[in-house]
């Protein structure tokens, strides 16, 4: 699995209003990621770089191998459009980088999955998510990563659209860094040791 550059997306909006939301909690897992490798993200532009998609990105050393190696080569990118057109970025970055779609992963928000739960897997359905439905689209294929972050359901008749786009209770937030370092774990150990092992750990994890 550790095999040439990976790509991990994490998926939100734009723009300081949206960024504690629920719906960028992916993004936030890759603030992680970029902490623990000690980087910061850019949107370098200009000369040749200008033809790089719309998204800040990070190019790191993800995890550890097996024996204390550094983990493999990945670029973290947080796309710059909307959840709902976040296939462009993603295709034009993976074209860019010259990652096929098998080492793509999608670090994202998950209403099915309670919140403070980690779930991983290899294509099938987005469950409504438009993030995922974009991305299938532009990369022609469903066949990448996903690392699914619960948040859980929306209470009562909420609407799901506006729970995702809300902050997190203020005791969902007393616990959202454990959950935030969970996924971030999932990440490195899904491009170091690979998708059995990450789900073995992760969807046992409490049960």
């Amino acid at each position: 699995m550790s095999e040439g550059r990976w790509l991990v997306v994490g998926l939100g909006n734009p723009g300081p209003q949206y960024a504690g939301n629920r719906h960028n909690v992916g993004q936030m897992v890759l603030d992680e990621l970029a902490r623990r490798a000690g980087t910061t993200f850019s949107t370098r532009g200009g000369g040749l770089l200008s033809r790089r998609p719309q998204a800040a990105t990070a190019e790191v050393r993800i995890g550890t191998l097996p024996g204390g190696a550094p983990g493999p080569r990945a670029v973290l990118a947080k796309p710059g459009t909307f959840m709902n057109t976040s296939g462009g970025p993603v295709s034009a970055l993976a074209r860019y980088y010259d990652i096929p779609a098998e080492r793509v992963v999608m670090v994202h928000d998950e209403l099915d999955i309670p919140f403070g739960a980690v779930r991983l897997k290899r294509g099938g359905g987005e469950g409504g998510h438009n993030g995922l439905r974009d991305t299938s689209k532009a990369l022609g294929t469903k066949d990448y990563l996903r690392v699914r972050v619960g948040v859980g359901r929306p209470p009562g008749r909420q609407d799901a659209a506006d729970f995702v786009l809300r902050d997190f209770a203020a005791g969902e937030r007393k616990e959202l860094p454990f959950l935030l370092d969970d996924a971030a774990d999932a990440v490195e150990l899904l491009v170091t040791e690979g998708l059995e092992k990450a789900q073995l750990r992760f969807h046992t994890k409490g049960a």
